[in-house]
């Protein structure tokens, strides 16, 4: 299943059926689980573990030494779950010593092409990262997000679950769960009703997030007295509490 053109590293550890495609080099840290496809020309380094039944297309970059002056070539690691889909040009680095030590990526996510995930970075699972997404370091994006193409994230900002990120957003503040932010230095713009609704939450949770939504943004209150208020006038189901920790544990502050 590996093609004769391509550099397998001693010290790799690949699964019986992993496919490995033309001209890939695989480096000596990397461990690779059954099912996963590599493309012609990518390459993949550093201290990397990739789960099982993951695409990796051509000229893809994966656990390359992070972007970042500080790195000294530290064993830092890059652990890549299941089924995710990581498109043509995409680079993803690894960890840091001065960060969390690892980049993390649960399964089931789309990385379109030219997608840039920096050091450090946590993503969820289903999340879907459109053409040209860029990631800076220490950035966390929750299940079911979706990133717009061309959006640009700044370091340290948390995008919570289910959020719609508009194209070309330039992003550097935190994004509660639940809603849509875009714009140039991007700003909520309301409930990701559609999403919400694809995703089978109940009209009942819809409505909730509405006022809890309508509370925050609308109100012109302090955050500590918006999510008193929310506390106080709305039904605390599931998703309201996860939308009041959200906000209630932001250290960047909300996009409002």
């Amino acid at each position: 299943m590996v093609h004769p053109t391509a550099i397998i590293a001693p010290g790799a550890e690949l699964a019986d059926d992993v496919e490995i495609g033309p001209y890939a080099v695989i480096g000596q840290n990397v461990k690779i689980g059954r099912g996963t496809k590599v493309g012609p020309h990518t390459v993949i380094e550093g201290w990397t573990e990739i789960g099982e039944e993951n695409q990796i297309f051509h000229l893809a970059s994966v656990g390359g030494i992070p972007q970042d002056l500080k790195y000294r070539g530290e064993e830092t690691w890059l652990r890549i779950g299941n089924r995710n889909i990581i498109r043509e040009y995409t680079t993803i680095h690894p960890g840091t010593v001065t960060g969390d030590n690892e980049t993390t990526i649960g399964d089931g996510n789309l990385f379109m092409a030219y997608c840039h995930v920096a050091h450090d970075c946590h993503i969820g699972n289903h999340v879907i990262m459109a053409n040209g997404a860029t990631l800076a370091g220490h950035v966390s994006v929750q299940d079911y997000a979706i990133l717009g193409g061309l959006s640009a994230i700044h370091q340290f900002v948390t995008i919570g679950a289910h959020v719609m990120l508009g194209g070309g957003a330039m992003l550097g503040q935190d994004v509660p769960p639940f809603t849509t932010a875009t714009g140039d230095r991007a700003r909520l713009r309301g409930l990701n009703t559609v999403g919400l609704r694809r995703r089978g939450f109940s009209e009942e949770a819809i409505s909730a997030l509405k006022k809890a939504y309508r509370i925050l943004v609308f109100s012109k209150l302090k955050i500590s007295d918006a999510l008193a208020r929310i506390r106080a006038e709305v039904p605390q189901l599931p998703e309201v509490l996860t939308f009041v920790e959200f906000v209630e544990k932001s250290e960047r502050g909300i996009c409002r």
